[in-house]
């Protein structure tokens, strides 16, 4: 599977460490009432969808750059690629 990465250009999928779902961007928060069972849901809950998935994937050999990639499940084709701090920024502004 190629990952085309966003500075870098078009890398085999074996530089990469997939590390799941994308949502973890979104860490609870801890000084929160309902921490511990928010922290249980982040940590252990998780989606199995069969179909488009945002995950994160690590670029481990390669600048170690976050990547937020949407790929079919299915299929493995890759829609997206972005930088996860990017993702993680655009989300900080919305909330």
């Amino acid at each position: 599977m190629i990952i085309v990465h966003p500075l870098l250009g078009p890398r085999d999928s074996a530089e990469f460490t997939y590390l799941g779902d994308a949502s973890l961007i979104d860490r609870p928060d801890w000084q929160s009432e309902t921490a511990a069972s928010e922290f249980y849901e982040y940590q252990y809950l998780r989606e199995n969808p069969a179909g488009l998935h945002r995950e994160l994937w690590f670029h481990e050999a390669g600048d170690r750059s976050w990547l937020v990639v949407t790929r079919d499940t299915t299929t493995h084709e890759i829609t997206t690629v972005e930088m996860a701090r990017d993702v993680a920024r655009a989300r900080g502004r919305s909330k």
